[in-house]
């Protein structure tokens, strides 16, 4: 059988300032590495993501955080050092406090000579409820950034007192611990972690040539670097309409950073020769104004 549906995109962030990544770490300050902004759009904010849908987004990549008072921030970082102007741990603050912060005040391209974003961000920072409720049926990956397993009731609870109770239009990423209790707690839901994915591969690997599909990819969401999915048996369509079967997604990306651990997008036009002709899975970008176009410009040539 032939893989079903149309090609989606994912735009990480939204529309975003992305950053020089030459020797950066996990906790580096990337709001300092900005390259020469192009966009007044900040990450992780309503404005930004209603401009990535704008642009052909399917699924917008978003972050959470728990906060003292029962609501759920989306905003990136551990900290607030980075970004903004306040201080501390984010998960240590109320939502109220996050409130008053200005999420563009750290951004420079040009080693603090300049702050494009300052003052642009105040007040910007939504909670969890507000991103679902300003794009209904809209689809979000969200991405847990603790590794406590206790965050996944705390989502998960809050998620079900919802009226739509979001769960077809929301996919999870996040640390093993979470992701392993939150699969419990939500078992159709479509759910990734590091350790997750690996076992998936390799278990495919080992028994993907009889046209099984292991256990171990069912309800996944499956991301293979751009140029990799060629030792995947019965790449591409076959393999696509496989993951389908077991309820799993396949979005493929940018190739791994392996100092900080992360996958990256398909980012500059050049890259999208990844993409198979025909592809009806995914394509994960760092960059939605410029992929988004590309693909369109690609499939209208097609």
């Amino acid at each position: 059988a032939d893989p079903s549906g149309e090609l989606q995109i994912m735009a990480h962030r939204g529309v975003h300032h992305t950053y020089g990544r030459e020797g950066l770490t996990r906790d580096a300050c990337t709001a300092t590495r900005i390259h020469t902004p192009t966009h007044g759009f900040i990450e992780n904010t309503r404005p930004s993501t209603a401009e990535a849908f704008r642009l052909g987004a399917d699924v917008v990549e978003i972050d959470v955080h728990p906060t003292t008072d029962g609501e759920f921030a989306v905003f990136h970082d551990w900290t607030l050092d980075c970004r903004t102007e306040g201080t501390g741990v984010t998960r240590e603050q109320s939502m109220a406090d996050l409130k008053r912060l200005d999420v563009g005040y750290g951004y420079t391209a040009d080693g603090g000579a300049t702050f494009p974003l300052r003052g642009q961000g105040v007040g910007l920072m939504p909670t969890l409820n507000e991103m679902l409720d300003a794009f209904p049926g809209r689809r979000f990956m969200i991405n847990v950034k603790s590794n406590d397993p206790a965050e996944a009731d705390l989502l998960h609870a809050y998620l079900e007192a919802r009226a739509d109770r979001a769960p077809e239009r929301l996919t999870f990423y996040g640390g093993d611990r979470p992701m392993t209790r939150l699969r419990r707690l939500r078992p159709d839901a479509r759910i990734l972690s590091k350790t997750m994915l690996k076992a998936c591969v390799r278990d495919y690997m080992l028994i993907g040539w009889t046209g099984r599909v292991p256990d171990s990819c069912a309800d996944m969401v499956i991301f293979v670097p751009g140029g990799w999915g060629a030792v995947l048996w019965g790449w591409p369509d076959r393999f696509l309409q496989r993951m389908q079967s077991a309820n799993s997604e396949v979005w493929i990306g940018g190739e791994p950073d392996f100092n900080t651990g992360s996958l990256g997008g398909l980012n500059d036009p050049v890259s999208i020769d990844h993409v198979p002709d025909g592809w009806r899975g995914g394509v994960d970008t760092d960059r939605i104004e410029v992929i988004g176009p590309a693909l369109q410009a690609r499939s209208a040539g097609a």
